[in-house]
């Protein structure tokens, strides 16, 4: 009998050990960028939140090249939630990407998280004072496939420059490492400022910035990137740089397949924006100190999702009705 019962214990604890005690309900995947970017302190640090206090869910993380990949991912629910600009969104859904005759409609916004100013950043001992003196020279654009680069190439050729610069496709530290020893002429850069790479380089380097706004109004900024939306870079953001510059911002959103269901979406968003939801990503990203109800839909062109859509008019804010997507 001891024997019998010592057996049905020894099942019992092999059961507990190979069986979980709970199991998520819902599993998404959150496309952000790549490792040491701010898409992926975003993606990452909203996953491990959302996987943390709302039950039953549980949120993976996913590394990308940026914007238009997670953009193309979250239209084909390779991934459920992902960060994007809002021009390239723009773009995407109306079949303008560069190269990219593709609708993407299967997309649509939760919320804003941040600004992402234009920095074009040259070194001051290379004479380069306006866009235009650009024209032959070597310009980093951002990584394959970025949001940078994408937003790089529409600058570009706004102003009649996309082909008649030496194009490199490097990522923000490999840029600034390449100005530093004289590789390249200038650096774009399309995030929140200050950049890491740029306060990096201007700490051994006497550093530009560019007046981009000025040029790319004067080329048609305004009737053809509606997107884009002025702003000042404050002076002393970067060592050496000891005025404002005239530039442009992209919205950096928040999207989603439009098949997550809405109340998924709904309680993200709920979750997210609560103090502590917004103060934990303040931590992880001190970007996140943009990010506010009152500021949700910013720079937001294309359809909410029908569970953000339920939030932000909760909130009281003026929105673009998911009904418009389709």
């Amino acid at each position: 009998m001891k024997r019998f019962s010592k057996s049905i214990i020894a099942i019992a604890v092999l059961m507990m050990a190979i069986t979980p005690v709970t199991f998520a309900k819902d599993f998404l995947k959150f496309s952000g960028g790549p490792s040491g970017g701010t898409y992926q302190y975003f993606s990452n640090g909203m996953a491990i939140y959302l996987s943390k206090h709302i039950p039953d869910l549980k949120v993976s993380n996913q590394a990308s090249r940026g914007s238009v990949e997670n953009i193309r991912k979250v239209n084909t629910k390779r991934a459920d939630y992902g960060i994007a600009y809002s021009g390239d969104l723009y773009l995407a859904r109306n079949a303008r990407l560069a190269g990219d005759t593709n609708k993407y409609m299967n997309v649509r916004v939760v919320s804003f998280l941040y600004k992402a100013p234009a920095q074009l950043a040259v070194l001051k001992k290379g004479g380069i004072t306006t866009v235009e003196q650009l024209k032959g020279k070597k310009v980093a654009l951002g990584g394959p496939g970025s949001g940078a680069a994408a937003s790089a190439e529409r600058f570009l050729r706004l102003v009649d420059l996309w082909d008649n610069i030496d194009r490199q496709f490097l990522g923000y530290s490999k840029a600034a490492s390449a100005m530093k020893d004289g590789h390249i002429d200038a650096m774009w850069i399309l995030a929140g400022y200050p950049t890491r790479a740029l306060i990096e380089l201007a700490a051994t380097q006497d550093i530009e910035l560019l007046d981009v706004y000025n040029p790319a109004v004067k080329a048609g900024l305004a009737e053809k990137l509606p997107f884009y939306q002025q702003l000042f870079i404050p002076a002393n953001t970067y060592e050496g740089v000891a005025h404002q510059t005239p530039s442009f911002f992209d919205s950096a959103l928040w999207i989603v397949n439009k098949n997550v269901s809405d109340e998924l979406v709904y309680q993200s968003l709920k979750t997210m924006y609560t103090p502590a939801g917004l103060k934990y990503l303040v931590n992880v990203k001190s970007t996140a100190k943009q990010m506010s109800i009152s500021a949700g839909v910013t720079g937001v062109v294309t359809p909410l999702h029908k569970g953000a859509e339920r939030f932000w008019k909760e909130n009281g804010l003026n929105i673009i009705p998911a009904a418009a997507a389709d």
